[in-house]
C-alpha cells in the first residue's frame, strides 16, 4: 500500500493534502483558539506545538501512525481561510484494522458541510487503501456539529461514555460512533 500515492484526496470543493512547514501559522491560527480546542481533549496549541505535529509525516503502519491532512477550499469562499482545517485518521489496532477519525475546522469555515465532506473523503481512503475494517470517532456529548458530522456518515452511536473526560476541573461526557467498512456509502 503506498499511502503517499492516494494523496492529495480531492472532492468537489476541496483538496485534501499532507500539511507542509509553511502551514505553520495557518495551524496555529485556529489550533491556538481556545474555542476550537474544547472539544479535542487538550489545550489549544503553541506555535511550536503545531510545527511539531505538521513535522510529523503520514504512517500507516505501526499502531499510532496517522494520516493528517490539510482541508483547503479548491474556490476561494469569503470569510473561509485558505487552510480551513484538518481531518485526522489514527491507526488504532492494526490487527483488527480500527482507526479513529478526527477533524478540526477554523471558526471562520464552520457551517460550509466542509467537515463533512472532507470526513466523508478520509474515510473512503481508510476503507479503501487503507483497508480499514472499522472507523470510530470520540465526540464531545455537547458537540453538537460533530455529532451530526457523524450521523452525516451514516456512522451509528455505538456508546456514551460518562464522565470520562476532565476538562478544566469539570467531568464531560463522550459519545463513541463507529462505522464498518461494509456500511461506508462513499
Amino acid at each position: 500500500m503506498d499511502l503517499l500515492a492516494a494523496l492529495p484526496l480531492r472532492t468537489p470543493r476541496l483538496t485534501l493534502r499532507p500539511f507542509t512547514p509553511e502551514d505553520t501559522d495557518a495551524m496555529y491560527a485556529y489550533q491556538r483558539l481556545p474555542e476550537v480546542a474544547r472539544y479535542l481533549y487538550r489545550p489549544p496549541r503553541t506555535r511550536g506545538e503545531c510545527e511539531a505535529v505538521i513535522a510529523v509525516g503520514a504512517a500507516w503502519e505501526r499502531e499510532g501512525d496517522r494520516v493528517l491532512l490539510a482541508v483547503c477550499p479548491v474556490a476561494p469562499t469569503p470569510g473561509v481561510p485558505a487552510l480551513a482545517g484538518e481531518v485526522s485518521l489514527n491507526l488504532r489496532d492494526r490487527r483488527a484494522r480500527q482507526a479513529e477519525i478526527g477533524w478540526s475546522l477554523h471558526p471562520g469555515a464552520v457551517g460550509h458541510g466542509y467537515a463533512t465532506e472532507a470526513a466523508r473523503a478520509l474515510a473512503g481512503l481508510a476503507f479503501t487503501t487503507l483497508n480499514a475494517h472499522r472507523v470510530h470517532a470520540r465526540v464531545d456529548t455537547e458537540n453538537t456539529a460533530s455529532v451530526r458530522v457523524c450521523e452525516r456518515l451514516g456512522m451509528r452511536r455505538e456508546a456514551h461514555l460518562v464522565e470520562n473526560d476532565l476538562r478544566e476541573g469539570e467531568w464531560g461526557d463522550e459519545f463513541v460512533y463507529g462505522l464498518l467498512a461494509r456500511e461506508f456509502g462513499g
